[in-house]
Parts: C-alpha cells; structure tokens; sequence
C-alpha cells in the first residue's frame, strides 16, 4: 500500500489539472418546507414551501468535484434552450467549472429533477427530460467541442453516463480512441444499459449492482464469484483496470496484469451515499492526471468516499478533508 507522505503529495498535484467531463449534466432542484395537513383533493402532504436551491447533478456533481479538489473543468454536454438551463449554467459558473463546452438544444429540455422535501423527508420527485438519442447536428457539435478540449491540453477524460443521450457509441469510440492516442486517461461511470460500450477505457468504475446488471449476470455472494466478474469485466471492455465500488465492503480493483486489490472502506459513520459515485471517479481520475499508479489512485478515491458519505447530501470534498484522513 501507498505511504501517507506519496498520497499527500499526490493530492498536492491535483490543482490546476485540466479536466474534461463529457455526459449527462443536470440540474437538481430542491423545493423545502414543512407539512403539517394532509390535501383535501388527494391524501398527499401539502408542503408549505420556505426555501428552493439548485445545484449541478448528474455529470455537472462529477464536474464540482473536481472543481473543488482544485481541477481546471471542461463541461460537455447539451442544454435546453430554458429557464433550467440558465440557472445550470449558472450553477456551474458559480463554482468554477468552464461552461462554454455545452450544447444548447431548443428540441429537448435541460434534464431537471425536482425533489419536494418537508422537513429532512423527500415527498416527491419529479423530472424533466429526455433520454432520446441526440439530433445530428447536437451530436456533432458535442464531439467537436470534446474533440477540441482533448487535443488542447486535456489531462484526463471523465465520462459521466446517466442515460440522458449524450454518450452515445460515435462519441464513445471517437473520444476514447482520441484520448488513448494522446496518452489521456479515461475513466468511465456506466449506465447498465450501455454497460459493453466503454471498450479500451482507462478505469471504469460501477458499484457493485452496476457490475453484475451490466455483465447481464445474477448476482452472488463470495469473494470468488467477484474476483471472476471482475476478470471477465477486463476481458469483455479490453480496459486496463476495473474499480467495483462496494459500499460497507469497500472497493475491489482489477488490472490485467495483476491480482485484484481488496480495499476496506474507511468510513466511520454513513449517513448518505447521495453522490458517492461522483467523488470516487473524481478522485480517482485527478490521481491518474497527476501520474499516480492505478493503486494510489483507488486509495484515495477510497477515501475521499469515506469523507462524504460522512456528510448529508450530495457533498464534495475538499483536499484539506481529504489529507487530515491520510494523515489520521
């Protein structure tokens, strides 16, 4: 295992970083309040709304990661022509993540959700979206602008995958054979769906659901059946590595070369997974950016995770949480 003192150092490395994030950015509404009575019209809660606040989901909570860690972020993806669209970009703007990479699209909304919470409790969530593949001309515009940010001092390449119609095969293979020529790594989010798409990817990273859904497999329980998954993972995507994340049990990484690496968690208390994915492929992919090993990068992705799952809500973590952990 790595010393405290080369991941410290590691961390150090990650500001300035420049990060391209290309997937399926969104726009998370929260509407609070209190409830106190039941509706006369149906037997639902009426929410008597005090507060509403909006932050980047989807792809844009992988892009703050970064951003709070310290990276240079590239956001590609595609917008709505609405008022959604303003306030994520806004959103966006606001916590220092470059922008100017997303497509506007006046046929398909800005992809929102809307949760209504009375108290801490979440009454209802509502969306607005379109998980249609891309129009032509919005796919090719999106795979100029990522195409460009890949040739003009891009470090490292997320692709962040919620299903919205962004990650499509021609932006797949033209983007990851593009980074790969340029020695960029690429680390990858899958949608299950699309799960045997992300061949000759860096890093791909589901949990542990993600993993068995994607490989169309039930799932089982002993370390053996995992470390098989893990393999046939390798074989199926050609990728040089896979980090199953697996909750309470930790990370599991597999590289073609060598044994899989059991990693325990080190979270001390969980009080919310909100999110957790996100940190793990953001950590993850600043250490492959600042030339960590495949190992140093999962430890401390490992424990950036532990830090927000600590904490309510979708959280990111910052480098000075990060390093008190390491050093603990």
């Amino acid at each position: 295992m790595a010393k405290p003192e080369r991941l410290l150092q590691l961390l150090s490395a990650f500001k300035g970083k420049r990060i391209v994030v290309a997937g399926d950015f969104m726009l998370d509404l929260y509407l609070r309040g209190s409830a106190s009575r039941l509706s006369p019209e149906a037997p639902v809660p009426v929410v008597h709304v005090a507060s509403e606040s909006v932050v980047p989901g989807g792809a844009g909570n992988v892009a703050v990661n970064l951003a709070v860690l310290g990276a240079d972020v590239r956001a590609i993806g595609i917008l709505g022509r609405d008022e959604a669209a303003r306030r994520l970009l806004g959103a966006l703007e606001e916590r220092g993540v470059d922008a100017n990479g997303l497509v506007e699209d006046g046929a398909r909304p800005t992809s929102q959700k809307c949760r209504i919470l009375a108290e801490h409790q979440q009454v209802v969530r509502f969306d607005r979206e379109s998980s249609d593949p891309l129009g032509a001309k919005a796919e090719r515009r999106i795979l100029e602008n990522l195409l460009r940010e890949l040739s003009d001092g891009a470090q490292a390449l997320v692709l962040s995958d919620y299903g919205k119609g962004v990650i499509g095969p021609r932006l797949l293979r033209e983007a990851i054979s593009r980074a790969n020529k340029r020695g960029i790594p690429v680390t990858a989010d899958p949608k299950v769906e699309h799960f045997k798409r992300y061949r000759g990817v860096t890093c791909i990273t589901p949990n542990l659901q993600e993993a068995w859904g994607g490989m169309n497999r039930h799932p089982k329980a002993s370390l053996g059946d995992l470390e098989r998954l893990g393999r046939d993972i390798l074989k199926t995507l050609r990728a040089r590595s896979v980090l199953i994340t697996r909750g309470a049990q930790g990370m599991s990484l597999f590289k073609s070369d060598a044994p899989p690496v059991h990693i325990p968690t080190v979270a001390k208390e969980v009080f919310d997974v909100t999110g957790a994915g996100d940190t793990v492929i953001s950590v993850l992919t600043l250490a492959l950016a600042s030339k960590a090993t495949l190992e140093e990068a999962s430890l401390l992705s490992n424990i950036a995770a532990g830090i927000v799952v600590g904490k309510l809500g979708t959280a990111a973590p910052e480098v000075s949480e990060i390093a008190a952990a390491i050093r603990a």
